[in-house]
């Protein structure tokens, strides 16, 4: 059995045009620190990421923010907590995979899609078996889904390749369905070495 002790969320450096993404952003924070499960995250101190790693603190839970040099005074890193500076995305992104035992979507932009995606690619080749969640905030990850059905219904995504994530709207059912889907899993089923990262 895997156990979930932090896991690695995706989301905006913005907060979007609705307030609701900021409530879950802060709502899964809070949950996190109070369950004892570290979160793993791109090391912003505004937008989402902003949000839900102050819930986090706020709540004297543990945080370990992960960001690329280029991006400390953009993204305005987060000084609280710890904070990992890296060389480039790639190795941001090899940090984030190797610390966490999940991972969660929240809205986001172009680099949050990026991420949650390249997780899923990394799962459909059988790299790793880590869970996988788009939080569906207000239907914010239905248009994802829908792209993904499609690939499958003409058969870019085949057989044997399916790509497997599970999706919430309820914030509150994130932990729950992850740990869920990771109690099926033998330990060393939910590894990816750096080396293997690298090799990618």
């Amino acid at each position: 059995m895997s156990e979930i002790r932090r896991i690695c969320v995706y989301c905006g450096s913005g907060s979007g045009s609705d307030s609701d993404f900021v409530k879950a952003a802060r709502a899964f924070g809070h949950i996190l620190a109070k369950a004892g499960i570290g979160l793993v995250y791109g090391g912003g101190s505004v937008g989402l990421m902003g949000a839900l790693a102050t819930a986090v603190l706020e709540n004297d839970g543990e945080v370990t923010g992960i960001i690329p040099a280029f991006l400390t005074n953009r993204e305005h890193a987060l000084r609280r907590g710890e904070l990992i500076v890296t060389r480039d995305m790639h190795e941001r992104k090899a940090r984030m995979f190797e610390l966490a035992d999940a991972f969660v979507a929240l809205p986001g932009g172009i680099g949050t899609l990026e991420e949650v995606v390249e997780q899923m690619t990394w799962a459909q080749l059988g790299r790793h078996r880590k869970p996988i969640l788009l939080a569906n905030v207000k239907g914010f990850w239905e248009p994802l889904c829908v792209l993904l059905n499609h690939m499958e219904e003409l058969h870019f995504i085949r057989a044997g390749l399916m790509v497997k994530y599970l999706v919430t709207e309820r914030v509150e059912d994130i932990l729950p369905m992850l740990r869920e889907a990771a109690r099926a899993l033998p330990e060393a089923d939910t590894r990816m070495t750096t080396a293997d990262v690298e090799r990618l």
